[in-house]
């Protein structure tokens, strides 16, 4: 996994904490000011290897989780070998000498954990969330792959990985809009060799190159336990702890001695400006770049507040000038990105369709110009510090968060404690730094200028740009490479213990169901509630009824206009004075349209509970109905839609959609609607969907956090007097399974690098007795990394970065779907393998699998009730279906008396290979034909839409 490194302040400010403005609804600049000292408490040691050791307690959850951080990310890499460093972490999923193939994952989750890695440009980062049982087995997993892995690494399983991490590339760059922007950036902003010059992903041809000889060369140089810091945070005995700490990794030797890297900032003599016709995107996009500081300067942290100044918010010039004058775009970003060596600041905006880029790059100078002659009000960088201590709290919601903050300050900083410095630095910033940084590096500085633009719309370029030197991977026949590997007995390293004995496990922690409470209101609201004091925070939702379901077909896409339109201020408030009362009480407020609702969501500091429900209040109940925030929105969801058209993976779901559900059923269509009904709606529409359709009678609201129920009662107080029930039918819709015939439908996406397949029919609602029980049967098939088609095709084949199966459903039948992208030239045999993967399992599976499927579904319930995102989950889900309070404990029951007889039972009952709907979305051109061959009951073209078209019609 490749861990992104797009850090809005936002993101950035999540890790740290300050010195706070109170949150009533005073101006911004009143002398109130709380003082909030807020840490978190650790203890760090070093073992004599170098080993960097941080403990944390938290025995608020029966789980521990562990990270451990390696100084190496991208940055480490030689030209000629780059994508090396993200490679190597995924060869050390693979075995070590005591962990067989393929068992890292297998264990993990055998265990009711979670587990993943994530490579930057700056480091790697291995991780593992697990019942508090499980800590001696993931430090004896972590210690095998840091000292006893290099003898394993052999010829097949290096050459599967690379085929693995290419998949990924294609996945993530090569067949997305805009995928090669930021390789067309760094070339061009870094000079040639500098670490920053290359992608985390890497050059293909690189990755194609790499030898067994580079990882052993990598894992010696940058693998040792004196360059990485090891962070357990939890529910753990210290001094046992530190027992098996020293136990599993004391006895590794210290490796090659990591020299730091100097700082290397960069200049630019000029400005650069360069263009790629992009075969994905559907609209423009302008990025302009300038290099800037490293990390933890005092010019870093006045950057990152530079950024959000000139971008976030309706008072932010971009958006002033970009989005209300000149309406170019629909949302303009501005941030900075320090890392450890280097930096860089940056703007980007997607442009409506068919905007020259030539007016947005006019468009931002114009917003330069406001910024200079309006300039940094002490308001404004008191507004960016009011939600530093929401954020905070969010950021150590749980233990793998502490984790994570602990490990990179402790190495990037040495002080796992440079918390307190950093957000003194922050606090320190002013809006003279802020204007003086901008004068340093933004105003009139050179800059690397990129213009992408959809094929064939070479007119949309900004001017004076040159050709960006774009490769693009040529889809050719696969060819197996068959590699057999000597058999020679794996060499063990010499150990203090016999290593190859994985730890016994004590016992799980067990099922521990948090209290709940539920009220109804007299308007016949729905309230339900846990209280959840580990942190000062509030989170919240209110859940109404119908959604799209209610949308009339003709004019789609009210209730999607409905949820965006509520949120543009109120009768008494502007839109932009909405969203600085948010923004003064450090809380956020969002609204969004599903199939089945809309729903409204709530984070907030728990002293603000109160004041964030009156804001609610007066969203619900006094709506604005901005005439100019209604053209906006329309003119943003128009250009949206658009620009999904480019995607694949969206035009795979609503082909899906549409051919499972037919041509009369809701859940056929994107709750965004079309560019053609969305130009119909008229405020009036929304007006009467208001009207007919918002009431209390099918609304719910649920609430979490540091609160009591009285006190959560009593800030309902005001929905319930002053919000009246109405009737509201929400409308049926009758769907069944009533294929019967395996069709295959292709739609061309010429050139992708990949192709999307989808494979399913119609199965079954929510609130069958079987929906629980079948996706207990799934599980083995494609609910986890160990599921079977993933196995094959991405552990065996190399053909894809991941593949899974599920059910969906609500109140309405949902679907089985078993889905995945895959490289190009492997289409036909993937979905072969799919379909003969679903054949298979219904011969049933082993006792050892069923015994897999019950450990990790069953120990995982001890991760199930950490944050208070997963009991608001938790709780929506409960009403939602009328489920009993402690209906887990029934999901648990199910789990433990399932039998091998009844998992074949329901395998056969849910599973039918020859009925299903096999969709794939890629280049005709290459491989559309193959299919007639295959087998399948009818083979079809289809357009984006869903429709039939003829093959002379696919522009080879």
């Amino acid at each position: 996994m490749i861990k992104t490194r797009w850090t809005p302040m936002a993101l950035l400010l999540s890790l740290f904490v300050a010195t706070f403005i109170s949150c009533d609804d005073k101006k911004a600049g009143d002398n109130d000011v709380a003082e909030a000292k807020l840490s978190i408490d650790y203890e760090k040691y070093e073992l004599e290897n170098g080993l960097n050791v941080v403990l944390h307690q938290d025995k608020s959850d029966p789980i521990v989780s562990v990270a451990i951080q390696y100084g190496v990310g991208s940055n480490r890499e030689k030209k000629g070998r780059t994508g090396f460093a993200h490679l190597f972490e995924h060869m050390l999923f693979q075995e070590s000498e005591n962990v067989p193939q393929d068992q890292f994952f297998k264990t993990i989750q055998d265990a009711g954990g979670t587990l993943n890695g994530g490579t930057w440009q700056d480091g790697t980062v291995y991780y593992e969330v697990v019942p508090n049982n499980a800590l001696e087995t993931v430090l004896w997993l972590e210690s095998d792959r840091m000292g006893f892995l290099i003898n394993t690494v052999t010829e097949s399983a290096f050459a599967n990985q690379q085929e693995v991490v290419q998949n990924e590339k294609r996945q993530r760059v090569d067949n997305n809009p805009y995928g090669h922007t930021s390789w067309v950036i760094d070339k061009n902003l870094f000079p040639d060799g500098h670490p920053y010059s290359w992608q985390v992903i890497g050059e293909l041809e690189d990755l194609q190159n790499a030898t067994v000889e580079d990882v052993k060369e990598f894992y010696d140089k940058f693998y040792g336990p004196n360059n990485a810091t090891l962070v357990i945070a939890g529910d753990f005995e210290e001094g046992k702890a530190k027992e098996l700490v020293e136990k599993y990794f004391g006895e590794i030797k210290k490796r090659q001695e990591v020299e730091p890297l100097p700082v290397q900032n960069v200049t630019l003599d000029e400005t650069k400006r360069f263009y790629h016709e992009d075969n994905f995107a559907t609209a423009p996009q302008l990025n302009m770049v300038w290099p800037t500081v490293e990390q933890y300067t005092d010019d870093a942290y006045a950057l990152d507040f530079l950024g959000e100044i000139l971008s976030d918010g309706k008072k932010a010039p971009l958006y002033r000038v970009l989005v209300e004058d000149m309406e170019l775009a629909s949302q303009p970003y501005a941030w900075n990105g320090s890392d450890q060596i280097a930096g860089k600041f940056r703007i980007s905006v997607t442009a409506n369709s068919g905007v020259d880029l030539d007016s947005v790059e006019t468009g931002i100078n114009k917003a330069f110009a406001l910024f200079e002659k309006e300039g940094v009000k002490a308001e404004d960088i008191e507004r960016i510090k009011a939600g530093l201590e929401t954020d905070f709290y969010n950021g150590i919601s749980s233990v793998l968060g502490k984790s994570f903050q602990l490990a990179q300050y402790d190495v990037f900083t040495g002080d796992p404690g440079f918390i307190e410095d950093d957000i003194e630095n922050i606090k320190a910033v002013t809006a003279e730094d802020v204007m003086r940084v901008y004068e340093k590096y933004v105003k009139g500085k050179p800059y690397v200028m990129t213009s992408f633009v959809p094929k064939g719309q070479m007119e949309l370029i900004a001017e004076n740009s040159e050709k960006a030197e774009v490769v693009e991977e040529e889809i050719t026949e696969n060819v197996e490479t068959e590699i057999v590997d000597a058999d020679v007995e794996i060499e063990k390293t010499p150990s203090k213990f016999d290593r190859s004995v994985a730890p016994a496990m004590g016992e799980t922690p067990k099922l521990n169901i948090p209290d709940s409470w539920t009220a109804e209101l007299p308007n016949e609201m729905e309230v339900y509630g846990i209280v959840q004091d580990e942190l000062p925070l509030v989170n919240f939702s209110l859940v109404i009824e119908g959604g799209h379901l209610l949308d009339d077909l003709n004019i789609n896409g009210v209730a999607n206009l409905m949820s965006d339109i509520l949120m543009e201020g109120t009768a008494t408030k502007t839109p932009l004075e909405l969203e600085e009362a948010i923004d003064r009480l450090g809380a956020s407020i969002n609204m969004y349209t599903t199939d089945e609702s809309i729903v409204l969501r709530g984070n907030t500091l728990a002293r603000n509970f109160d004041a964030t429900m009156a804001l609610v209040q007066e969203i619900l109940l006094e709506p604005r109905w901005d005439e100019k925030e209604f053209a906006r929105i329309k003119t943003s969801t128009i250009n949206g839609i658009k620009r999904s058209d480019a995607n694949p993976n969206v035009i795979a779901n609503r082909v899906y959609s549409k051919r499972l559900y037919g041509e009369n059923h809701p859940l056929a269509y994107s709750t965004s609607g079309t560019v053609e009904s969305v130009e119909a709606i008229t405020m009036q529409d929304l007006k009467d969907y208001y009207n007919n359709y918002f009431s209390p009678s099918v609304s719910r609201f649920h609430v979490v956090g540091d609160i009591s129920e009285s006190q959560a009662l009593a800030s309902l107080e005001g929905l319930k007097e002053n919000w009246a029930a109405k009737e509201v039918t929400i409308p049926e819709f009758p769907v069944e399974n009533n294929r019967d015939k395996a069709s295959l439908y292709f739609v061309d996406v010429p050139n992708a690098k990949q192709s999307v397949i989808n494979i399913g029919y119609i199965s079954m609602p929510r609130t069958d007795k079987d929906f629980y029980p079948a996706e207990v049967m799934n599980y083995k098939l494609g609910g986890s990394f160990s599921g079977n088609v993933n196995l094959v095709l991405r552990e065996e084949k190399g053909y894809t970065y991941g593949a899974r199966s599920g059910f969906s459903g609500s109140k309405i039948p949902g679907t089985f779907t078993a889905s995945s992208s895959v490289r190009t030239n492997t289409t036909g045999e993937s979905v072969s393998i799919f379909r003969d993967e679903i054949q298979k399992y219904k011969d049933g599976i082993s006792p050892e699998d069923l015994e897999f499927t019950k450990n990790a579904l069953i120990k995982s319930n001890a991760r199930r009730f950490e944050t208070q995102g997963s009991l608001l989950g938790m709780l929506q889900e409960r009403s939602a279906y009328d489920l009993d309070p402690n209906y887990i404990e029934n999901e648990e029951a199910t789990i433990k008396n399932m039998t091998l007889e009844q998992h074949k039972a329901l395998a056969n009952k849910y599973l039918d290979e020859s009925k299903m709907a096999y969709l794939v979305v890629g280049d005709a051109a290459t491989q559309y034909q193959q299919f007639k061959e295959m087998g399948f009951d009818e083979v079809m073209l289809l357009d984006k839409e869903g429709n039939e078209v003829k093959l002379e019609e696919i522009k080879k």
